[in-house]
């Protein structure tokens, strides 16, 4: 079957320029066997996510595309909510369109203090009653308080393979939506996706990370924007392997990217990270056999490129490489470290690096190039080049 391409403006009026119109497409390309779905230029604004399927490729008119989500609103439960139950009683059920999103939030009443999150879409709203595409899975009662809002990813893909996003923008509308946790909810959240693709992308001002993945194998990450996000950058989540994140540009979120939990065998590669509150890059638990090659770091409020502190041995970042980056101007007024090697972390490569300070020095700052912490096992540290700081490397290890 020869590959299906469908093509929407926001112009025409034929089907719209919400959720509903893409999403039908998107729907209907994937169950032709798969193809593109074309977005000519326009606004298109969501009440929810564009859900990805299998062999779809979503591609706009550059930057003149834009997905921008819509104002939140949230309502409390009225009527307790069980873990089977397929619809919810809200106060105020205005706020719910059928196709719309619902994110149901509450405390567990079981386990103190674990926050509980449903994603699901609204099929029918019938007096107070809103009613859910799928049961809930967790019990929300009145007790600990619980929520209904319109919250949600502007794009998700969840079990998909072979899909994709490009040329196209995505405003996350953060003045009008509450911040969102990283492992719920993104610009762009997948979850147990293979061989997923995101080109050419400008995410900005979300209240959550721009491209969130997890436990998603062969992502590729290319040449796309993230600007302003409450957030992380990019976020190759729990478990994700061989991440490939090449030649994008990150600033001002809270960190530019975040290998998390179990990311293996990932290329980050000649991407621009610039003015991140946190990390410029964040390396952690089992995070092991990773390459971060010739990229820019500059201004990261905390630490240009960090190795987590870990849970010990057989739980560090072993065997990652960090090669021919430029880190710039790393850290606040007390401390400034370019690439900080914290935990147990085994057999790391730091080649190659050019770590500079421009800033005027003073008495309150202490400027340094590589730091290894005293738990590090035989880091191979070599042609780093530092400028501007006090000490170029310092070595915590005991002495032998």
């Amino acid at each position: 079957m020869p590959s299906l391409t469908l093509t929407l403006s926001p112009d025409t009026g034929t089907f719209g320029a919400d959720h509903l119109a893409l999403q039908s497409a998107v729907d209907h390309v994937a169950a032709r066997g798969g193809g593109t779905v074309r977005l000519r230029p326009g606004t298109y604004t969501l009440g929810n996510s564009l859900f990805l399927r299998n062999g779809v490729q979503v591609i706009g008119s550059g930057g003149r595309t834009v997905l921008r989500k819509c104002d939140a609103a949230s309502t409390p439960l009225t009527a307790h909510a069980d873990w089977y139950d397929e619809c919810v009683e809200v106060a105020d059920p205005n706020l719910f369109r059928p196709g719309g999103a619902i994110w149901v939030e509450g405390l567990s009443p079981f386990h103190q203090g674990r926050n509980q999150i449903a994603k699901r879409t609204v099929v029918a709203i019938d007096g107070r009653l809103v009613h859910l595409d799928q049961a809930l899975r967790d019990d929300y009662w009145l007790e600990p308080g619980a929520t209904a809002s319109t919250c949600f990813s502007v794009v998700t893909g969840e079990g998909v393979h072979d899909a994709g996003l490009a040329c196209l923008a995505i405003d996350g509308n953060a003045a009008a939506n509450p911040q969102l946790d990283g492992n719920y909810a993104a610009g762009v959240f997948i979850q147990d996706c293979d061989r997923m693709t995101f080109r050419e992308l400008h995410l900005h001002h979300c209240n959550s990370d721009g491209i969130s993945a997890q436990i998603c194998d062969d992502l590729v990450i290319d040449h796309c924007k993230v600007e302003d996000c409450a957030g992380l950058g990019l976020h190759p989540g729990s478990g994700c392997q061989r991440p490939r994140m090449v030649s994008n540009v990150v600033r001002r979120c809270s960190q530019g990217i975040f290998f998390c939990w179990g990311v293996r065998f990932g290329l980050a590669e000649a991407n621009l990270i610039e003015d991140c509150r946190r990390y410029g890059v964040s390396i952690g638990h089992r995070d092991s056999d990773n390459c971060v090659r010739a990229n820019t770091i500059r201004r990261s409020g905390e630490v240009g490129l960090l190795f987590r502190l870990d849970y010990g041995a057989g739980r560090s970042p072993d065997r990652c490489v960090v090669e021919d980056n430029v880190i710039e101007d790393s850290g606040g007024d007390a401390v400034s470290v370019g690439i900080d090697i914290t935990g147990v972390a085994a057999d790391l490569v730091i080649r190659n690096n050019r770590v500079v300070d421009s800033r005027p020095a003073t008495a309150t700052r202490r400027r340094v190039g590589v730091r290894i912490g005293s738990g590090a096992v035989r880091p191979a540290v070599t042609g780093n080049v530092c400028e501007g700081v006090e000490v170029a490397l310092e070595d915590q290890r005991p002495a032998t």
